[in-house]
């Protein structure tokens, strides 16, 4: 399970961030507008998204030593920073407010989504090429473990925005909950890092001794 784990908690930091959909998300939870529908394509956007890393980038890593190397010690340094960010975000505090605008029919509601989702190039980034390549360290079948690890965090994600929107929306716009999250998030991606690491260093070592 620790393949699982670790995607869950690598899908699962990168999706908790204040931003545009998390925000719309909320709104729609709030409101009770299409928020299923919403949640359900969110969630549908993630799944495809991940999977083709999985098997398409990931499965190039995991072919090439060389590659496979290289995506542990980038995806390490990308988590370190990502870390980083999340320490500082929970120093600075911020909050979640949902928004004024809220989509009038279906159709809409679930253009609005898509935009909020597919627009923003750091999603491509993130699923497809990042996660792709730290899957490849992972052989067949974890790596695809590693991938539905990150998809159920996506899902647990959005169903608890939406599901438990009202409830969660007073809470969200606290400083204090994002400080929170904010360091749970820093401290999962410096673990993951660690755990990418760990095997270079000591593959580095018996080179070494050698």
């Amino acid at each position: 399970m620790a393949a699982f784990i670790s995607g869950f908690g690598m899908g699962g930091g990168l999706i908790v961030a204040i931003g545009a959909q998390n925000a719309f998300v909320l709104t729609q939870g709030v409101r009770r507008n299409h928020h299923l529908a919403v949640a359900a394509l969110c969630i549908l956007c993630d799944a495809v998204l991940i999977s083709l890393g999985v098997t398409g980038v990931g499965a190039v890593v995991a072919s090439n030593p060389v590659l496979g190397s290289l995506a542990a010690w980038g995806g390490a340094a990308f988590l370190l920073w990502y870390g980083f960010g999340a320490l500082r975000s929970a120093v600075t505090g911020g909050s979640l407010h949902t928004g004024e605008e809220a989509g009038k029919g279906l159709g809409h509601t679930l253009a609005l989504t898509l935009a909020v989702t597919l627009l923003n190039p750091h999603v491509y980034l993130d699923t497809i090429v990042f996660m792709g390549s730290v899957s490849g360290r992972f052989p067949v079948p974890d790596r695809y473990l590693f991938g539905a690890g990150a998809i159920s965090a996506s899902l647990c994600w959005f169903l608890a925005l939406t599901l438990c929107g009202r409830m969660l929306a007073p809470l969200f716009s606290r400083p204090v909950t994002w400080r929170v999250l904010d360091s749970v998030v820093c401290l999962t991606m410096w673990a993951i890092a660690a755990s990418l690491l760990t095997p270079e260093i000591q593959r580095i070592a018996d080179y070494i001794k050698v």
